[in-house]
């Protein structure tokens, strides 16, 4: 991941509980034709424990990096080249804030894999999403661009670099330009969107209203020719 602010990126979020190799083989193939700039692991519930199997089959068939996302503390694996270390700063649930951190610490340390610290903000979307119910926290209100704002300036001033803006998995609606713009004029660090982008129009939205890196999951999964789409988007 290139924190490089100059440099707008698109990543790519598989999560290994929907995905097999054969889909694996589409999306890396697919990826490259769209000069993706990274991918991101990870899901809020990991059932098939493949989580290390989808790592190393990314970069054994992209050369592209890989981060991980991870819901839970379990989700970790060295064969990764960093992670996002995700804190749920618009939340009130200390698990998430920082008890899972402090289980994760020592097999982090371990790991030698390159930490990214990152402000994550839950966005409402319009409909729950598996990430609201799984970290039992409300969402910023939609309509709420300076609690956003409020809560990503905190969020760098206690060190954190970068600041991730999430609408949910499958949400039905992305992050507004709205919200994007109060955020991206509070802070100095990266600022990454994701949730709800459906079309390569919300991407360039989301680019021109200031993120600097914007993540698509659920809809690769459900057309894997999106990718087409989005491969002459100007950044």
């Amino acid at each position: 991941m290139n924190t490089n602010l100059s440099k707008k990126q698109i990543a790519v979020l598989i999560d290994p509980d929907k995905t097999d190799t054969k889909k694996l083989q589409k999306i890396a193939e697919a990826s490259r034709k769209a000069s993706i700039d990274f991918f991101l692991v990870g899901g809020s519930l990991l059932l098939k424990n493949n989580l290390e199997e989808t790592v190393l089959f990314l970069k054994k068939h992209t050369k592209k990096k890989v981060y991980l996302f991870p819901g839970n503390p379990m989700q970790i694996t060295s064969k990764a080249d960093g992670i996002l270390l995700l804190s749920l700063i618009s939340g009130r649930n200390p698990e998430l804030l920082i008890g899972h951190h402090v289980q994760a610490a020592p097999f982090l340390k371990q790991s030698k894999l390159h930490i990214f610290p990152t402000g994550y903000l839950l966005i409402e979307s319009g409909i729950p999403t598996t990430v609201s119910y799984i970290s039992n926290t409300t969402p910023i209100p939609a309509n709420k661009p300076e609690i956003a704002a409020c809560t990503a300036l905190a969020g760098e001033q206690l060190g954190l670099k970068c600041i991730y803006l999430e609408a949910g998995s499958g949400a039905l609606n992305a992050v507004s330009k709205e919200i994007i713009q109060a955020v991206r004029k509070m802070i100095s660090i990266p600022l990454i969107v994701g949730g709800g982008l459906r079309s390569a129009e919300q991407i360039t939205t989301a680019f021109k209203a200031g993120a600097d890196i914007v993540v698509i999951g659920t809809a690769i999964e459900k057309d894997i020719l999106f990718l087409e789409e989005i491969k002459n988007i100007q950044k």
